[in-house]
């Protein structure tokens, strides 16, 4: 009898301090966490409501003295590039690691990337697959005249903007280097559409700049036609090269369509802006 009343004063204690540890961890507290900041604003060019999602240095404080290089990232909605290119960002600068200066990332969130990416094409296929399109040069009006001035006003920026695009958002950043291209100092284009319109992009002849400016061009294995016209942009831009522009390309024979911007993106920092060993 004794032993049994030993017994079940043990499984009782037991059975307490289960209990008391659940409570324990019931009590711990969770909360968000948070990368850094989304911007909702109202664009008068597009005449709707946009976001742009905003990384933001390790550190970075409004009242400081330090300014950051702008990272602007087509296709930078939450669900599609923002998050990961944001981890590349804050890899590259890490002090141990070196590759890119401490940077803040602009996620420009999409609404119709169809409509914003591409200009107008006399494709009839093309029209009638994707019948928003043809409006690019509003979306790099809404970039040059509402986007950069909001965040150079907001964040502590200096002069140093670079773009990335894929995809469609590559054919938009070629656009914006052929026609416009003092808006960014740095055009990272990875598995550009350049198919679009007949592929009529590639005959444009290039506005001329003369600020420094360093264009990294990617594809991986994704068809002759993908392939064929990104080495076609790349010797273009090869032809009219001055010494006042760096000029990359990578062909990733393992990636393709989809998987080729990550690592298409980390060579690019490593080729734009990683400091020479002296």
């Amino acid at each position: 009898m004794k032993i049994k009343n030993i017994f079940l004063t043990f499984i009782s204690l037991t059975i307490c301090s289960l209990s008391f540890a659940q409570k324990e961890l019931t009590q711990h507290k969770t909360v968000p966490l948070s990368i850094g900041e989304k911007i909702a604003f109202e664009s008068k060019i597009l005449n709707e409501n946009r976001i742009v999602n905003i990384y933001l240095p390790n550190g970075y404080s409004k009242d400081s003295l330090q300014t950051y290089p702008v990272i602007y990232l087509l296709d930078g909605s939450i669900d599609e590039d923002f998050i990961h290119i944001s981890g590349l960002v804050q890899f590259g600068s890490f002090s141990w690691i070196n590759m890119i200066p401490e940077s803040i990332v602009v996620g420009i969130a999409n609404i119709d990337r169809k409509r914003d990416f591409t200009f107008p094409t006399l494709n009839k296929k093309d029209q009638r697959d994707f019948p928003t399109t043809g409006k690019s040069d509003t979306f790099i009006k809404f970039i040059k005249t509402e986007l950069q001035p909001l965040i150079d006003n907001q964040y502590n920026t200096n002069a140093t903007k670079t773009l990335i695009g894929q995809s469609l958002g590559g054919l938009l950043a070629t656009e914006i280097l052929f026609k416009n291209p003092d808006l960014f100092d740095n055009y990272i284009i990875v598995s550009p559409s350049l198919w679009w319109n007949d592929e009529s992009l590639l005959t444009y002849k290039p506005t001329l700049y003369t600020s420094k400016k360093s264009i990294y061009i990617a594809v991986g294995k994704e068809g002759k036609i993908m392939e064929r016209t990104a080495n076609q942009l790349y010797d273009k831009l090869k032809l009219q090269q001055k010494e006042n522009t760096n000029l990359y390309f990578d062909f990733f024979e393992k990636q393709d369509h989809a998987d080729a911007l990550h690592l298409a993106v980390y060579n690019a920092f490593e080729n734009i802006f990683k400091k020479k060993e002296k």
